[in-house]
């Protein structure tokens, strides 16, 4: 008997990385590592459930600087790079361990594994990601949303609301560019909301978001579904809730199945365990070790001893745990339906990366988990179009105040070690907004194609990975600098407008390396 509704939603984002300069950098892999691990793995398994029959519900949202990056030519030749030197080190791999009785099989593994991505990469894909997306929801299996234009996290933008509004309205075009249509739904970088964004959502026809828990749960007044329903905001937009237990249960590494000790160990990898002459090809030029994707031990225990990988039994263990995930779901909507006038529907957001690329069975658990589904007919997996089609008629409620960071607001991306980027934030959205309205009418190519570029920085600058990933301290060199060549960036183009002196070497290189959104217009920026 059909019970309620289960919303997975996979949010697909990375900060815009290109840097042509180079034929090889450190930060373009986490793209060619998400390709591979994640974005390419679940496309396939969402083939395979629907040559076999199995119906299935993803929602996606991608952001405008991932789409943009897929369809960068450079990038994706240097992908095409990044997956051959792949296939070249798992061949000689096998050849290394064909007498190993241990690792052999292991070493093949990951070599048909590679073949088959390209295969599918080349074949299906026809070498555009975007496009395999674009099938399923032509297909009614997925529903994509967008995302703010380069994740800025919005309510600390909120300074200046032109720079809010910017981000939302860039990201709404891009994805019109990309998918053909508007979208209807948007995924806020962060899920951060502050009171009053929902107007802007409202006038750029957005139709529906997402929000932490206690953005919903803490609304005014407070829901009376819980998280088990959409809320309405005063401005006509819907807000779905994460729902804690089944993030919980999927994405931690202690105490969710991640952890399991028979999964793959994400750490152990050959590009640190190798020989350093024999795996030099395959990492950095500079010698910088890096993960190669090949990893043959499994997590074990606690300890730093690891046992061989057995992808078979590491399979099962998917299967277990999908079932798992299944009765659990089960008895959670039977037990919130007691309470309820609807059928109740549990929203689960999880990065995207993280099945596949840190959760290396992840994506074999979202396909047995859709088996279980179909299988059983209890639940039905539904999009967030889909749901509301159903169940228009909510309680409105102003959302509360949220970001789903640690502790659940905004202290990640302001603190002791990022805040000195807001003063520079601010002032750029400000300088933008000012010589957008003082050159609206501005004919001079030159100076326009400036002024453009000038819009591409101020975005770029606003990226919520740089703060995040200062405060993680996650390649935070890294990310200072590149929040730090953006400021300069544009205040050398300031000072070139202004002076109307436009350097245009200058100009011309930073539009080929920061190359984001080559159909914008700076005017955007204008009032009115």
């Amino acid at each position: 008997m059909f019970k309620g509704y289960w919303m997975p939603v996979l949010h697909m984002h990375l900060p815009f990385v290109k840097h042509p300069e180079f034929d090889y950098f450190l930060e373009e892999h986490w793209l060619f590592e998400a390709i591979n691990e994640s974005y390419i793995p679940i496309l396939m398994k969402m083939k395979s459930l629907n040559d076999n029959n199995i119906d299935f519900r993803i929602t996606f949202s991608i952001t405008p600087p991932l789409s943009e990056m897929l369809k960068d030519k450079l990038l994706m030749h240097k992908y095409s790079e990044h997956l051959d030197k792949q296939i070249e080190l798992t061949e000689k791999e096998t050849k290394r361990l064909k007498d190993d009785r241990q690792f052999a099989d292991l070493a093949q593994f990951y070599h048909y594994r590679f073949l088959d991505i390209k295969k599918f990469f080349n074949s299906f894909l026809k070498g555009n990601v975007l496009y395999g997306f674009k099938y399923f929801q032509e297909k009614g299996k997925i529903e994509i949303i967008t995302c703010a234009a380069t994740h800025g996290f919005l309510p600390l933008l909120n300074v200046n609301e032109k720079a809010v509004e910017a981000q939302i309205s860039i990201g709404v075009e891009s994805y019109k560019r990309v998918f053909g249509k508007k979208p209807k739904g948007i995924w806020l970088p962060e899920c951060a909301y502050y009171e009053g964004l929902d107007k802007l959502l409202s006038k750029y026809d957005i139709e529906f978001f997402f929000l932490d828990t206690h953005g919903i749960i803490y609304a005014n007044p407070a829901p009376k579904r819980g998280p088990y329903a959409p809320i309405l905001t005063p401005n006509g937009v819907y807000a779905f809730g994460r729902d804690v237990e089944s993030s919980k249960q999927v994405w931690s590494s202690k105490e969710g199945y991640p952890g399991d000790f028979d999964y793959r160990d994400f750490y152990r990898d050959i590009g640190y365990d190798a020989d350093f002459e024999y795996i030099r090809p395959y990492i950095s030029p500079d010698g910088i070790r890096v993960f190669t994707g090949i990893k043959y031990y499994k997590i074990t225990g606690t300890s730093n001893y690891k046992l061989p990988y057995e992808p078979i039994n590491a399979q099962g263990k998917t299967i277990m745990h999908a079932q798992k995930f299944h009765f659990d779901r089960e008895k959670q909507i039977e037990y919130a339906g007691r309470f309820l006038d609807i059928k109740p529907v549990i929203v689960s957001p999880y990065d995207a990366e993280l099945f596949g690329h840190w959760w290396f069975e992840g994506v074999d658990f979202l396909y047995f988990l859709f088996k279980e589904i179909d299988k059983h007919k209890v639940i039905k997996a539904i999009t967030p179009s889909e749901y509301l089609s159903k169940n228009k008629e909510q309680q409105i409620c102003k959302p509360n105040p949220s970001s789903w960071g640690d502790r659940g607001y905004f202290d990640v991306w302001l603190n002791g070690g990022n805040d000195w980027i807001y003063r520079h934030l601010h002032h750029m959205s400000d300088k933008m907004q000012q010589l957008a309205n003082r050159f609206k009418d501005e004919t001079d190519v030159i100076k326009v194609r400036s002024l453009n570029q000038l819009a591409r920085e101020n975005l770029l600058a606003q990226s919520s990975d740089w703060a995040f990933l200062m405060t993680t301290n996650t390649a935070r060199d890294y990310s200072e600098r590149r929040t730090k060549e953006h400021i300069k960036n544009f205040n050398k183009l300031v000072d070139m407008i202004e002076n109307n002196n436009i350097d245009l070497d200058f100009l011309q290189w930073i539009e080929f390396r920061d190359s984001i959104f080559n159909w914008l217009d700076f005017r955007i920026f204008a009032d009115g």
